[in-house]
């Protein structure tokens, strides 16, 4: 099962953050206030996602756990790249 919630949270990570903060206090316990999930929600979901699991499996984010950040922070800039790149060829 949790298989699968990595496979759906890879490719829905907004629907995921989502329905985390609705049903359970996983995002709570990670964040001090919702300032910084909401804004996650809309530039960087998988790293919200990264960071929370994080906080919530070890305290903090150091070693491989803060390894897995920066993987998710990579992951939501080329999502973000990608769509600058493809709209630039456009018009040439």
């Amino acid at each position: 099962m949790g298989c699968l919630v990595g496979c759906v949270a890879l490719a829905f990570p907004r629907l995921v953050l989502f329905v985390m903060f609705l049903t359970s206090t996983y995002i709570g316990r990670a964040y001090e206030t919702n300032l910084w999930p909401v804004m996650g929600f809309f530039f960087m979901p998988l790293t919200t996602i990264a960071y929370a699991w994080a906080v919530n499996a070890n305290g903090t984010v150091t070693g491989g756990y803060l390894v897995i950040v920066v993987v998710a922070v990579l992951m939501d800039l080329g999502t973000s790249g990608n769509g600058a790149h493809r709209g630039a060829k456009r018009w040439e």
